[in-house]
């Protein structure tokens, strides 16, 4: 299996490849620049190409971007949009130059509109952020949110409306990432064996799995339903440990790389999670 963490502040592109690998991780997760200010920094040829050859040296794939925090391509505020249209696609440019395979990003809130115009709006800005856009990689995966206030993308079936709306509209490919606390918090059951069940079969019947490229994998602090955006450590949390062994070791969701984004205090705390997710998903 691929189970790897965020690697935030590891200080560079090639030290975020390398603390995988020594953590016991074979795929990663990092910010492109800060997740918290609108100017993105721009990338050294240099520094990609260490990165990239740690990378094939120990086979670390796939590797993910995590979009800018501030991002919000639904908004309807001028100044939010455009600042959000012109970040986006420099998350794609540097995600191209440093060949990651997936840009994760939140669907953002629709704050002042209905639901759907607020997907209409994600859609028009992605379209303007990314018409253009010709470059294989990085995949966009849309990534589920526990629908708190004006959150999109609570539902499947909200994923799957911004998929469809904007297929044919821009050269990316564009796929999903689900994160197990969200769907937790948003409603999705995945902590018993009946909820689960119903979830996978919810996935199979809206977006599809084969589209779901990746999983953000977080225990929840917060009980199913509670739309609350807290993170917990590995079995620790509301999903539990026998949620995850479910999770880990079910047909549908066993081929996906699995990515931690568990609140972690040091790397002695990545190493324990990692290893616990490693025991739990031995059959």
């Amino acid at each position: 299996m691929r189970i790897g963490f965020h690697t935030a502040g590891a200080g560079s592109l090639e030290g975020s490849a390398r603390k995988a690998r020594e953590l016991g991780a074979n795929c990663f997760q990092l910010f492109s620049s800060s997740p918290r200010m609108w100017r993105g920094s721009s990338l050294k040829p240099a520094d990609v190409a260490k990165m990239l050859e740690v990378r094939r040296e120990f086979d670390l794939a796939p590797v993910a971007i995590h979009a800018n925090y501030l991002i919000n391509l639904a908004s309807i505020d001028p100044e939010i949009r455009g600042k959000s249209v012109a970040a986006f696609r420099a998350e794609l440019e540097r995600g191209a130059q440093m060949e990651a395979d997936y840009l994760v990003l939140h669907p953002g809130s629709f704050k002042g509109q209905t639901l759907e115009s607020g997907i209409l709006a994600f859609v028009e800005a992605l379209v303007e952020a990314a018409g253009d856009f010709a470059g294989g990689k990085p995949m966009l995966l849309l990534e589920n949110t526990v629908g708190a206030g004006s959150q999109i993308g609570q539902r499947f079936e909200q994923l799957k409306s911004i998929r469809d709306i904007a297929g044919g509209r821009v050269g990316l490919k564009i796929g999903y990432c689900l994160d197990t606390c969200h769907m937790l918090a948003a409603g999705y059951d995945i902590a018993t064996a009946e909820g689960l069940a119903a979830t996978v079969l919810e996935i199979e019947g809206t977006i599809g799995f084969e589209l779901v490229k990746l999983i953000h994998a977080n225990d929840s602090k917060g009980p199913v339903g509670s739309h609350l955006d807290r993170h917990e450590n590995i079995g620790l949390g509301q999903i539990g440990e026998s949620g995850f062994r479910r999770i880990l070791t079910h047909p549908k969701f066993r081929g996906k790389p699995f990515l931690l984004e568990t609140p972690f205090k040091d790397d002695a705390g990545i190493v324990k999670d990692l290893e616990v997710m490693k025991r739990f998903s031995i059959m």
